[in-house]
């Protein structure tokens, strides 16, 4: 019986024969279907055993999703009244029913025949890709803090390396990647929208027993609204869970409101978010160490006074510009589909105005005053800081300016006396220009003036992967894997040598925001998976394997909040990729990276049938683009050699 004949016949009768009823020689009553396993992993095949008593023949398996749709027709052949059919699990998760067909009749069914279910999980045939989901999942659950915050309510979140609090942007760009290995993200963000303040802006550090008794803000700070917006919706991104982010709707708008109108967030003469002149997003402003005003001990420049110097840092703006964006599309699904206008517009002119004032043709400018200002001992104008890295990513640059931006990096690459070219700012400042009382972070080379950082190497490495850089961010992965994660040791900062930063007694060798930006680098970069939707519903799926070693891959990337996944299996030959794809989404838009060598395209073929498709060119890079709507997709690309 062929496949089409078999799908007919099951999608136009779903029920089972009476017990009593023979087939042929198949008895139904004693026929069966059983998986060796109850739970299943997408596209690992399993072998599974039929028995039809009485019966010598060919046989079929069908099988259908929780979404009641056709994921598979499996053929095999039946001796003896027994049998195994060897089926490949994929389509959406949960349990999956299949009815077994001989003689040309349904002879059984099994409700569940398993139950298919995916981690994320990468395998390439070697450890360098292997290991690194195992290991970054270690990592990260050693940065995972938690306790109790009062009687009823639990604080849990990832935890800044260097000090015993849950900080919002530690947590959140830890969260980004660890949302495709946790599913108890949510926790944390809710307790920052229980602290806003009535003028909208939120605190970086929610309360910690006997450690931080309040919540508290460092006055210079600009970032934190634009970084709980990013984290609301990239948990719901995670989770699809629509209620709970309409419970963070009203906070979200409060807190971009406070930034886009109190005076001292927003400079209404450049149209952009201002803040003192600090290194990056840190939060502590130049200047000599004076004496904290609450505490009276030395301590660097965290507050407001007449000496601070204002001024446009570009990664406040590009945050921002990115936050509004994300605050628009979950406007358009659970809010106000104007108001998501408006921050799109919003968003749009911010770009504008950072483009005029801060792009030097290669990189953002790290702070440009707003009154005339000498920084002595540094030509400022060449300072590539941190944010830049973040840039890439943020879906505000065009591809020249990404590719150059990566081009700049690269550049530093080649003549930087440091084990690595991932700055949180370079060059840095002379020594004594922050004056933090004799902390950590006071000399060049030292923290945030200078250190070498994972997270600035993560962020680098998914750009590279964007802008048509594949080797490059190949190239990262593997210098972090080697020299950090697979030690299972990764601190937030190194010195240009490579000594591990140790910037208090509260430091820990697991940071959770650099492993995860490098494990982020790996799925969305080098795995390919990129989410436009929630839930993974849809995805457009980059897998770039052809710029490095293996030809054969496995992988899986999922959000454990929800159903929400993708896998596939990667095969390159000679002169052809074969790619085959389960994976809980509506639409898919396929990329695949052809090898250098690749010549002309010669046919596409998706199940069999040759497909319409695109060449997208990115630098030097090569992208066959195909638009995928199948519950089973097997897509083979070949070219000539």
């Amino acid at each position: 019986m062929s496949h089409n004949t078999s799908r007919r016949r099951a999608l136009r009768t779903m029920v089972a024969l009476p017990a009593a009823l023979a087939i042929g020689t198949v008895h139904a009553q004693s026929a069966a279907l059983q998986a060796p396993i109850a739970t299943a992993s997408p596209l690992v095949a399993l072998d599974i055993a039929v028995a039809a008593p009485g019966y010598n023949g060919p046989a079929t398996i069908l099988i259908f999703d929780p979404r009641k749709r056709l994921v598979g027709s499996f053929d095999g052949q039946i001796t003896n009244g027994s049998g195994s059919i060897r089926v490949t699990p994929r389509g959406a998760l949960g349990p999956h029913w299949a009815a077994l067909f001989a003689s040309g009749q349904q002879v059984a069914i099994n409700p569940v025949l398993y139950t298919l279910d995916a981690q994320t999980t990468v395998l390439a045939g070697e450890p360098r890709f292997d290991q690194f989901v195992p290991n970054a999942r270690t990592l990260m659950a050693g940065g995972v803090l938690e306790y109790q915050q009062k009687p009823g309510v639990r604080a849990r979140g990832y935890r800044s390396s260097d000090s015993a609090l849950i900080w919002l942007r530690d947590h959140v760009y830890a969260a980004r990647a660890a949302r495709y290995i946790d599913a108890d993200l949510r926790i944390t963000l809710d307790l920052f929208r229980d602290a806003q303040l009535a003028d909208g802006s939120l605190p970086d550090v929610v309360v910690r027993p006997l450690v931080a008794p309040q919540a508290f803000r460092t006055p210079v700070e600009a970032d934190v609204e634009f970084v709980y917006v990013q984290g609301v919706f990239e948990v719901w991104q995670a989770s699809a869970d629509d209620t709970w982010a309409r419970g963070h709707l009203g906070t979200m708008r409060r807190a971009i409101s406070y930034t886009l109108q109190n005076p001292l967030r927003w400079d209404k003469n450049r149209g952009l978010v201002r803040r003192p002149y600090t290194i990056d997003m840190w939060d502590f402003e130049y200047g000599p160490t004076t004496t904290d005003p609450n505490s009276g001990k030395p301590a660097p420049r965290h507050w407001l006074d007449e000496r601070t110097i204002w001024g446009t840092f570009h990664g406040d703006n590009t945050g921002t510009a990115q936050a509004l964006r994300m605050l628009a599309q979950l406007e358009d699904r659970i809010g106000d589909a104007a108001l998501g206008k408006v921050w799109r517009d919003v968003a749009d002119g911010i770009i504008r105005n950072l483009t005029a004032l801060a792009w030097n043709g290669s990189f953002y400018r790290h702070h440009v005053p707003e009154r005339p200002f000498d920084t002595p001992g540094i030509d400022e104008s060449r300072q590539l800081s941190l944010s830049n890295a973040y840039a890439l990513n943020r879906g505000i640059l065009t591809d020249a300016q990404g590719q150059a931006l990566v081009d700049e990096y690269i550049s530093r690459s080649k003549t930087t006396r440091a084990f690595a070219e991932w700055y949180s700012i370079n060059p840095p400042f002379p020594a004594g220009s922050y004056g933090l009382g004799g902390r950590t972070g006071e000399k060049p080379g030292e923290y945030v003036n200078g250190g070498i950082m994972p997270l600035v190497g993560g962020e680098l490495a998914r750009g590279a992967f964007r802008y048509g850089n594949e080797s490059y961010g190949f190239a990262i992965l593997d210098y972090y894997w080697q020299r950090m994660l697979s030690r299972g040791r990764s601190f937030l900062w190194y010195g240009p040598d490579g000594a591990e930063g140790v910037g208090s007694d509260d430091t820990t060798q697991y940071d959770a925001w650099g492993c995860g930006a490098m494990l982020d680098a790996m799925i969305e970069g080098a795995v390919g998976v990129a989410d436009r939707g929630a839930a993974m519903r849809d995805v457009v799926l980059s897998p770039r394997w052809a710029a490095t070693s293996p030809r054969g891959v496995y992988a899986v990337v999922r959000y454990p909040a929800s159903d929400g996944y993708v896998a596939y299996t990667y095969n390159r030959a000679a002169t052809s990729i074969d790619v085959q794809i389960s994976s809980s989404a509506d639409r898919i838009r396929l990329r695949v990276l052809l090898p250098p060598a690749a010549r002309d395209v010669t046919t596409v073929t998706r199940n069999g049938g040759a497909v319409p498709y695109t060449i997208e060119t990115i630098r030097f890079s090569r992208y066959v683009v195909l638009d995928i709507a199948d519950v089973v997709a097997q897509v083979q690309v070949s070219w000539r050699g």
